[in-house]
């Protein structure tokens, strides 16, 4: 397959959410106390909610900025590209790295939403479903065809939860963002009957659980001192571990129609994890008590759990060893991991690499996320015009150059180079 056949749907992307957000979907009682974007004297814009701040209002949102400028940078909206906060910008910059659909997870209210948790459920509610009103609405609705809506989770309160999940699904949003360890939140573990309200929605609306790295606040890290470096190379090892953790609980046993998406997760580290469950399993399941009705966990695993990649060299080459039907492929703009807007380029060098067949780049590139969260591009948009080579040249014009916007670092550069001896 050439490079421009591709057809691309990217199962992890991020929103940076616009300052107005709030203003079509939250009722006027609770207006003024919303969260707010703040421009601050020192030049850098946070969201400001009650007594929390949330300090980086663009956290890795560094798409088309050098490598030198990586990091938790940028510090305000007017240090990255249009395309992180105004969907009509984002449209224009995934035609041109070819992408045509897209999930977005949340920004500022954390992957699962926390921040919305007050002492008030109504207002907390009503905080949380304004959010999701105005992504399905506002973000989604304005592009149809180009995005896969997904909502965030009432964390807070299980019953709610479902609920919402419930809600949302009238309106066909099929994924939930939810936390990879709710105990780590303070909340009641995936192995607490507190969450049967929720299984029992997912399953009836057949809404996959989106569970990101990150997303209960805790990236694995050796020591307080260690350099970054260790971290984001650890990043996926939190879904490991939520892999474990869900593969194991009953309710995985319990709802056969259960899924669960592992955002931004990997896929190498796969099909050693699935010798590890079974082999566990052959040695120590006559007294630990578990019981997968007669299949391998690792038969379960893939009934269940949608595996992503951005690149992933190894795990493209031990696709089948994980399920053909379980991989999709992920672009993760517009964060320092994403390969835009060169996506297409770098994703099919890899796949030719490893000799991949056509039926198969289509099922990882589109056709399995199309069935997973029951999206259907086309009944909006003919085949042909949504290739990588189509969508580029729908984009030809459009701006992708690689440029600083660190007002900061270039700053420091300026004033390094006035002090520097001459």
């Amino acid at each position: 397959m050439h490079k421009d056949e591709m057809i691309l749907i990217s199962v992890d992307d991020h929103i940076v959410e616009p300052p107005d957000m709030f203003r079509n979907h939250l009722p006027k009682k609770y207006l003024d106390e919303a969260p707010r974007l703040v421009h601050n004297p020192d030049g850098s814009d946070t969201w400001q909610f009650r007594d929390v701040v949330i300090p980086n209002v663009a956290l890795n949102a560094v798409a088309g900025r050098p490598k030198e400028e990586y990091g938790f940078e940028p510090q305000g909206l007017d240090e990255i590209r249009p395309g992180c906060w105004r969907v009509d910008d984002r449209i224009k910059d995934m035609n041109a790295g070819g992408i045509l659909g897209s999930i977005c997870f949340p920004s500022f209210p954390g992957f699962a939403g926390r921040l919305f948790a007050t002492e008030d459920p109504d207002f907390s509610l009503a905080l949380l479903q304004a959010y999701n009103d105005w992504h399905v609405e506002e973000w989604c609705g304005a592009y149809p065809a180009r995005f896969i809506p997904m909502c965030l989770p009432v964390i807070w309160d299980a019953e709610a939860c479902a609920k919402e999940v419930r809600r949302n699904a009238a309106r066909g949003v099929h994924a939930l963002t939810f936390t990879e360890n709710p105990a780590a939140m303070g909340y009641p573990s995936f192995h607490n009957d507190y969450w049967t309200p929720l299984w029992e929605a997912l399953v009836d609306t057949d809404t996959v659980m989106n569970v990101h790295i990150g997303s209960s606040g805790k990236l694995a890290r050796t020591a307080p001192d260690a350099p970054m470096d260790v971290t984001i190379t650890l990043q996926p090892m939190n879904i490991v571990q939520a892999a474990a953790d869900l593969l194991w609980s009953a309710p995985i046993k319990k709802y056969p129609g259960l899924k669960i998406a592992l955002s931004e997760g990997g896929t190498g580290w796969i099909p050693y994890f699935l010798e590890r469950v079974d082999r566990t399993y052959e040695m120590h399941s006559t007294w630990t008590g578990q019981d997968f009705g007669g299949k391998l966990p690792s038969e379960v695993f893939r009934e269940h759990f949608l595996t992503c990649f951005i690149s992933d060299p190894v795990g493209v080459k031990l696709r089948n060893d994980i399920g053909i039907d379980n991989i999709c492929w992920e672009a993760d703009y517009p964060h320092s991991d994403s390969m835009w807007p060169g996506a297409p380029e770098q994703l099919h060098s890899v796949l030719t690499e490893n000799a991949v067949p056509d039926d198969e780049i289509n099922k990882m590139t589109y056709q399995n996320a199309m069935r997973w969260y029951h999206f259907d591009p086309f009944s909006r948009i003919p085949k042909e015009q949504a290739t990588v080579g189509a969508l580029r040249h729908a984009a030809q014009g459009h701006d992708v150059s690689i440029r600083p916007l660190s007002h900061k670092k270039n700053s420091e550069q300026a004033a390094a180079g006035a002090e520097a001896p001459r």
